[in-house]
């Protein structure tokens, strides 16, 4: 890996992250289309560099995460977290042998992105304006939701928590928020596991050179994602989900026509 085709891939995460369209799909296709040898280290950087983004969750809503005297608001993180933890652990040789199925992540996008475009009509009468007003419960199930999207790769974290956020009554910003919110454990648990993973199995490809292009995708991945939230809030406020629904569409129909026509496509 380059280190252009590094910046190429840590841009895409950090636009893709935080909207409802699977950052993992796009950033797997992107190495695709590159032409990026399909190794240890590149499926490391796919997994890793995600913990960038994390941090510009931290830093624009720091209020919230040092806030240490609601500590319901941890609690609720937790017990949304844990479904997706437990499943992803078990089921992880699964998860790695589906993101080898370029066809599969294309179906997944054009389907979720169908979806999608009937979301705003399913959820028209939110009540919760803020993630103070979940119970425990609704965290769970908004936890439930998130395992749609360890099991189907493709489907995206975002548009998973955050229709599950909707579907337990809170607004499409609050539901946007927690879900960004959610990220952090989630995506920190994923980074820790693959970080531990390839020092057992791969540490050889831990060298300098490698180091410094996963510092430099997750520095890269940390300012794109910092406009990539503040832009998808506004947007989704006013406009809502259909645009990104017919955005998954075009994108999996493109994709699916390249692999019926012979397109030699190889993800990580």
């Amino acid at each position: 890996m380059t280190y252009i085709q590094a910046i190429i891939i840590a841009i895409v995460e950090g636009i893709t992250e935080f909207l409802p369209i699977s950052s993992t799909g796009h950033m797997a296709l992107t190495a695709s289309f590159l032409g990026i040898e399909k190794d240890a280290f590149t499926k490391l950087f796919i997994e890793n560099i995600q913990f960038g983004t994390i941090i510009s969750v931290i830093i624009l809503y720091w209020k919230r995460f040092i806030d240490f005297k609601k500590f319901s608001f941890y609690l609720k993180l937790f017990v949304a977290f844990l479904p997706a933890a437990f499943i992803g652990i078990l089921l992880k040789k699964h998860i790695d042998q589906v993101l080898e199925t370029p066809l599969f992540i294309a179906i997944v996008m054009f389907v979720g992105g169908i979806l999608l475009l009937f979301v705003d009509n399913w959820f028209q009468k939110p009540t919760i304006k803020s993630d103070e007003g979940l119970t425990y419960k609704s965290s769970l199930i908004i936890g439930l939701f998130q395992v749609l999207s360890v099991l189907f790769p493709g489907l995206s974290r975002s548009a998973a928590t955050i229709v599950g956020g909707m579907q337990q009554k809170l607004t499409r910003q609050a539901a946007a928020e927690f879900s960004f919110f959610l990220a952090v454990p989630t995506l920190a648990g994923a980074f820790a596991k693959s970080l531990w993973d390839t020092m057992k199995e791969n540490p050889e490809i831990l060298t300098k050179s490698n180091i410094n292009l996963l510092i430099l995708g997750n520095l890269i991945g940390f300012v794109v994602a910092m406009f990539a939230i503040k832009f998808f809030i506004s947007f989704l406020t006013k406009h809502g989900f259909r645009i990104f629904g017919w955005y998954r569409i075009v994108v999996g129909l493109i994709i699916i026509c390249l692999i019926v026509f012979g397109y030699n496509l190889s993800v990580v």
